[in-house]
């Protein structure tokens, strides 16, 4: 009985001890618990604080940028108002000096009126002393000649009739000279009105090139070896190559302005490819020969559609493109073209006539010059029978062949042309005669060198001072050169006056080619 008690009694103490156990364990988990809530809540705080900053931040940036954009749109509508108000004074200001000169124009108004009424007045006391003097004067005519007054009515109607005749032919003598002063004073109005509106700047032709390299070492390829390339250069594109102590400048000296552009764009090609040697040299400049001649089409095009012309055959337009590269006494002779073209349409427009006919004769007046071999007497005979082959119409052929001979005119478009080929030459800085001269006299060295048999080619080059004639190697030997030098210079001394001292140098080359295959 005694063991069973105790037995009892060990299980109710255990069953306490399991329930402290128990409670301490759950109290422990609980704090744990509430420190883990407390510190949840805690971060929660702190990232709400966290979050809660940024968010101003944020919103003081935003309302800051606003402000920013809101001050910058004022400060833009200020400056609006401000050329707003100016504008608006400005209106205010033309419409007081209008609202002025509207005063001024009712008071001048005003005067002119009360002049016209006093000379009303005038004229009307006039008429009433003519009216009494006419009656005194019939009745004194009738008391002394005795005459009726129908009698003397037709005797002073005769005489008034022969004064009348008189003052008649004074009159119209006098109209005469007005209208040819007028006509003078327009003529001269229209001229300058032309010139006035024609604003071409004339570009003025030189005889040398100016070619920028890359760097100085390119001076010497461009020399070669013992000067092989600089010699194959001037001898293939005819012009003279200098250079000098200038850095990375090249120089291309030639009279004639479209070999000078064909060689400069041909060594522009070699220094940009590199390879510069004598084989290379011809075929570049040979090359660009023909891509020149096909920009000439180019060149006409842009200055017919500068001029609104329209139809112009494409041979044609290729010639006024030649016309950029000759010169006719310093002047450019495209430049000076679409200047005739120009003051044509504008004295057309003032005369009533057509201004496309007058613009088309006019760009086309000289367009016998861009033909080979023409002289400047016989350009324009050429270049007539040129547009008669074009079926151009018979306005524009009489304009161009008759432009400098305008006896044979029989179109007005004539006279137009002739007179703006006058007014464009004359004007100041048109022309430079001593250039015209200086190129002449190089033409007629190379034409005097190409009159002897086996010269191919002729070159006039260091303006002047030298001539170097290329020669066929069939035709012309060693000995037979040295003696065809002598001979263009003896030629030279006897028909060329004025040119100073020559270097006439002839070239022979023989060249071999075969190709590997």
């Amino acid at each position: 009985m005694n063991w069973l008690f105790a037995l009892l009694l060990g299980m109710l103490a255990g069953v306490v001890i399991l329930f402290l156990y128990l409670y301490l364990t759950s109290k422990e988990k609980l704090l744990r618990v509430q420190k883990q809530a407390t510190k949840i809540v805690s971060d929660a705080h702190q990232e709400a604080e966290t979050i809660k900053k940024e968010k101003i931040i944020e919103a003081e940036e935003s309302v800051y940028q606003k402000k920013q954009q809101a001050e910058e749109e004022i400060d833009q509508k200020r400056v609006q108002l401000k050329n707003l108000e100016k504008q608006i004074d400005q209106k205010e200001i033309d419409i007081d000096r209008k609202g002025e000169i509207v005063e001024k124009k009712e008071k001048e108004i005003q005067q002119q009126e009360k002049k016209n009424k006093e000379k009303e007045t005038y004229i009307e006391q006039r008429t009433q002393e003519l009216d009494e003097l006419i009656t005194e004067q019939t009745k004194k005519l009738e008391t002394i000649s005795g005459l009726t007054q129908e009698e003397a009515r037709q005797v002073l109607l005769k005489d008034m009739e022969e004064e009348a005749k008189e003052e008649g032919t004074k009159i119209q003598q006098r109209i005469l000279e007005d209208a040819k002063l007028e006509a003078k004073r327009k003529a001269r109005e229209i001229t300058v009105q032309a010139i006035q509106q024609v604003s071409y700047e004339q570009s003025v032709e030189s005889t040398i090139s100016v070619i920028t390299l890359p760097n100085d070492d390119m001076k010497g390829r461009i020399i070669g070896r013992e000067g092989r390339n600089i010699r194959a250069f001037e001898l293939a594109t005819g012009v003279d190559v200098i250079i000098d102590e200038t850095p990375e400048v090249v120089i291309l000296s030639c009279y004639d302005s479209y070999r000078r552009e064909i060689s400069k764009l041909a060594l522009e090609k070699l220094i940009s490819d590199g390879r510069i040697h004598p084989a290379r040299i011809e075929e570049v400049f040979e090359k660009t020969t023909q891509e020149m001649k096909e920009s000439l089409k180019e060149v006409g095009e842009h200055a017919l559609l500068e001029l609104g012309i329209h139809g112009v055959p494409a041979e044609i337009t290729e010639l006024l493109g030649k016309l950029k590269y000759r010169t006719s006494y310093g002047q450019n002779l495209l430049n000076h073209s679409i200047e005739v073209s120009h003051l044509c349409g504008i004295m057309a427009a003032e005369l009533g006539l057509d201004t496309q006919i007058a613009k088309r004769a006019g760009i086309l007046h000289d367009i016998g010059k861009a033909l080979e071999n023409y002289s400047e007497g016989d350009h324009s005979s050429q270049g007539a029978e040129l547009l008669k082959k074009f079926n151009e119409g018979p306005n524009i052929i009489n304009a161009v062949e008759f432009h400098h001979n305008t006896e044979k005119a029989s179109s007005p478009y004539t006279l137009l042309v002739s007179a703006a080929d006058v007014i464009s030459g004359n004007r100041p800085g048109a022309r430079r005669e001593s250039l015209e001269n200086f190129i002449q006299r190089m033409e007629g060295l190379e034409e005097l060198a190409k009159t002897f048999e086996g010269v191919s080619n002729s070159y006039s080059i260091q303006t002047g001072k030298e001539l170097r004639v290329i020669v066929e190697t069939d035709k012309i030997d060693d000995n037979r050169a040295r003696q065809l030098a002598r001979d263009i210079a003896k030629k030279i001394q006897e028909e060329v006056e004025g040119i100073g001292s020559v270097n006439v140098t002839v070239i022979r080359e023989y060249r071999a080619y075969e190709y590997a295959t």
